[in-house]
């Protein structure tokens, strides 16, 4: 035995370079998104609890992170062990048993404390398949000084014919000034998640409970051309490629009178970097007297694919991130304003996180979601901003594009509608949906 050899052994009695020289390396996937990238900071605390695991982060812009994943777990391509995923993946994947159960979780990550809207989303058959990192719905975020200069007030359930006035009354394009902000790049969970949930809320549906679609209905011509005018009129110009991060600059920057978007968007808009941090109001996401608002619901969270050949320390990993001692360590190191919202009754128990301005709003949209009823008339699916087949993620993103084109000025709402009813019946049927 060499010299070099009984000192490395001689190291891993004493455990310190043992477990550097056998760390096991997992590879993350992950989005762009703030809550992310402040936890891919505070790595540190997970490095010195365990040693033994190195992570490797991929970090990807929404579109292309849904893309990526999707890609990797259909074909078994063992990529990542660790994948960031949605409300809407979780129970399909789950159920083609593509992910790892997470039941085994240590007992004092305490399953039962994740709030239960979030977890039964989350769930297949008994299984927890994924750990909430953030839940969200939507909800209004307004300039508080910009509505008491027109002389208006914003209400806490406010409709959408509250929303249009307020829009026209807070836009000053000469100042770069726009009344209000909303997503228009294409894609199912970005111009789609905003314009379904939307159309809840005027009485329209993807789906007839036969299947059939319904873009041809004027439920539908009535959300569209509502969205189309208050992007024309009152919005930024080219909102056609703003997601939920180039919206989010903009209102930092002063340049939004209102913004209906995520609910864990709050922490941002009255952050360090946004201007008006101080000038911030939030309401219920709007309606219009039908019984349902435009909110959604949603959980960007931590699944393991059944690829992965380190599930243990996945595992391990997964645990770090969306227990209760993460929460308080982001609390300790960014205020309790900044903790990742959503998943925990406990959190919106706690007094300090109580007194964040934000954090009874959240709270009330997101119980206010209801993926089981999400709309007027019934329908045979559940998911309120998307529909939840295995189908709705390239025709989400297919209509996504045709209303995109309509807010770019390429075609009229009655011609994207009209697209988007033929494509959409097309591939249904083709699927064996419609008989």
């Amino acid at each position: 035995m060499t010299l070099t050899i009984r000192a490395l052994l001689g190291a891993c009695a004493v455990g310190a370079l043992c477990s550097a020289a056998v760390a096991e390396t997992i590879t993350v996937a992950t989005v762009n998104n703030g809550d992310m990238i402040r936890m891919q900071g505070l790595m540190a605390d997970f490095n010195a609890k365990h040693p033994d695991i190195q992570v490797e982060w991929v970090t990807l812009e929404e579109n292309a992170l849904r893309q990526n994943v999707t890609t990797d777990i259909a074909t078994s391509g063992g990529q990542y062990d660790v994948m960031t995923i949605g409300t809407y993946e979780v129970p399909i994947w789950g159920k083609q048993g593509w992910l790892v159960s997470l039941n085994d979780l240590p007992a004092e990550y305490d399953i039962d404390d994740i709030l239960p809207a979030i977890r039964g989303g989350l769930t297949v058959d008994g299984n927890l398949m994924a750990a909430p990192f953030y839940g969200e719905s939507s909800m209004v975020m307004y300039r508080r000084d910009l509505m008491e200069a027109a002389g208006l007030t914003m209400s806490d359930a406010p409709t959408w014919t509250e929303i249009e006035a307020a829009a026209a009354a807070m836009t000053d394009k000469s100042k770069e000034q726009y009344g209000i902000c909303l997503r228009g790049k294409a894609g199912w969970g970005e111009n789609m998640a905003f314009l379904t949930a939307m159309s809840n809320s005027f009485g329209a549906r993807w789906f007839d409970e036969k299947w059939v679609p319904q873009f041809d209905s004027a439920q539908w011509n009535a959300t569209l051309t509502t969205y189309l005018k208050l992007m024309n009129e009152y919005g930024p110009p080219g909102a056609s490629s703003n997601g939920f991060n180039e919206n989010l600059t903009l209102f930092q920057q002063g340049k939004c009178g209102m913004w209906i978007d995520a609910t864990v968007a709050a922490s941002f808009v009255t952050g360090k970097d946004s201007t008006v941090a101080d000038k911030v109001g939030f309401a219920l996401a709007p309606d219009n007297g039908l019984g349902k608002r435009g909110n959604w619901l949603w959980a960007w969270s931590l699944a393991i694919p059944s690829s992965s050949q380190k599930q243990a320390a996945a595992k391990t990993f997964i645990d770090w991130a969306t227990n209760k001692d993460y929460l308080a360590l982001v609390a300790a190191n960014e205020g309790w304003a900044n903790v990742p919202p959503g998943t925990r009754t406990s959190l919106y128990e706690n007094p300090e996180y109580a007194s964040v301005p934000f954090a009874k709003m959240t709270l009330d949209s997101i119980n206010s979601a209801d993926p089981t009823k999400p709309t007027v008339d019934p329908v045979p699916y559940v998911g309120v901003q998307f529909v939840a087949i295995p189908e709705f993620q390239g025709l989400g993103t297919a209509v996504g594009q045709e209303f995109s084109a309509a807010l770019a000025g390429q075609k009229t709402a009655e011609e994207a509608l009209a697209a988007a009813q033929a494509l959409v019946t097309d591939e249904m049927t083709a699927a064996g949906y419609i008989q």
